[in-house]
């Protein structure tokens, strides 16, 4: 068949086919208006995470670097991505169902079922700029219009898209929280064990001075012990560093590699200090044997009191790290109760029923007008002329 034939059939046979797009369309319209759940989405936009950049090593620490830092290896802040799947993990859903008691809502059988439904109506979307689009669909029941759910069901989109950004937050503030408290934990085993050492080495000296009350050291003894006393805490505060940094590096790391080659170097000077070394301008075996004997305590007592001094205060700022109650997730639209339904669209939807029924019916008419056709040219003319 020709264009024009494709024409004058839907043209001859346009009663039928408007008959029926008529009749299915009205049935659409008022299956969409009566019957349809209504659903709302509230989005929610949240900025992407900050990222910072962390001093490591020695240098940080000298410069009161919480030792949290540490523990992250100098790594920056989770980015947009890790937010979109800790969004969807079902930490994240459980804690939405729990704060909103989604369990009859959703119509679970558990805690468990009930997130997992709620994460099939969670909708994500991330940008080139890192800013992520958070909404979560909810829907009436059937026949919405003979009730009156539909503004409690747009408050509770927005709630539930509220929620998860909440439940980010709470998620996010765990892990850094975590991050913290492992290293106050470390911090705090050393502070304990410097504490007892320091306190061990001025009852030691207290004994010896009152034993000894005239014995003094000369200044050249005295700078001796300042620099043994420096570079002690040199190799405390890098075997710190080491023992927050291994367990969240692999041991080929280039970062723990040079940790225990300054570390290795450190001990070194120490031992060939203690040892007498000529490149020293006061040997300590060089010292008379009550001088050196209070020598070694006082060295000791400078030793623990500085690293003591150290831990404490680096103490007090991971106990302020682990408990501040700051919001990490910064948003940049809260969600608000939508006004429209996002489905179904009345009458978009019921256009393009309308167009597809209207195309099939004249499909239809035109197969069978082709068939027809086929069917006549295919009798013998002795018949047709019959």
């Amino acid at each position: 068949m020709s264009y024009h034939d494709l024409i004058n059939t839907i043209i001859f046979y346009r009663t039928p086919i408007l008959k029926v797009t008529l009749f299915v369309t009205l049935f659409v319209f008022v299956f969409l208006l009566f019957v349809y759940p209504v659903s709302y989405n509230s989005p929610v936009t949240i900025l992407p995470p900050e990222k910072h950049n962390q001093m490591g090593g020695l240098s940080g620490l000298l410069g009161g670097e919480d030792l949290s830092n540490l523990v992250t290896g100098g790594l920056s802040n989770a980015n947009s991505q890790l937010y979109m799947e800790m969004l969807k993990s079902r930490s994240a859903a459980l804690h939405v169902v729990r704060k909103n008691d989604l369990v009859r809502f959703l119509g679970a059988s558990s805690e468990i079922d009930a997130a997992n439904k709620l994460s099939k109506n969670l909708n994500l979307d991330l940008n080139k700029e890192g800013i992520i689009t958070l909404s979560v669909t909810t829907a009436t029941s059937y026949f919405p219009i003979f009730g009156d759910q539909k503004d409690s069901i747009r408050k509770m989109s927005a709630r539930l898209s509220n929620s998860y950004v909440e439940a980010l937050d709470v998620i996010n503030r765990e892990k850094l929280t975590s991050k913290a408290k492992r290293a106050r934990i470390y911090i705090e085993t050393q502070l304990q064990e410097t504490k007892r050492q320091l306190d061990s080495a001025e009852t030691a000296l207290m004994r010896f001075q009152m034993r000894n009350k005239t014995v003094s050291l000369p200044e050249q003894v005295k700078a001796a012990i300042d620099a043994a006393a420096e570079l002690k805490t040199d190799i405390i505060k890098t075997e710190i560093e080491l023992g927050l940094l291994q367990p969240n590096l692999q041991a080929d790391s280039r970062t723990l590699v040079t940790l225990k080659s300054r570390l290795a170097e450190l001990r070194n000077q120490y031992s060939k200090m203690e040892m007498g070394n000529q490149d020293y301008l006061v040997a300590f075996k060089d010292v008379p044997e009550i001088g050196r004997e209070l020598a070694n305590l006082v060295r000791d007592v400078k030793i623990q009191s500085e690293v003591y001094m150290l831990l404490q205060q680096q103490y007090f700022k991971e106990r302020i790290q682990e408990n501040r109650d700051l919001p990490t997730i910064e948003v940049l639209d809260e969600a608000i109760p939508s006004v429209k339904a996002s489905s179904p669209r009345l009458f978009y939807s019921t256009a393009i029923i309308a167009i597809i029924v209207f195309i099939l019916m004249s499909l239809i008419f035109i197969m069978n007008e082709m068939k027809l056709i086929n069917f006549k040219n295919k009798q013998p003319k002795g018949s047709a002329n019959a």
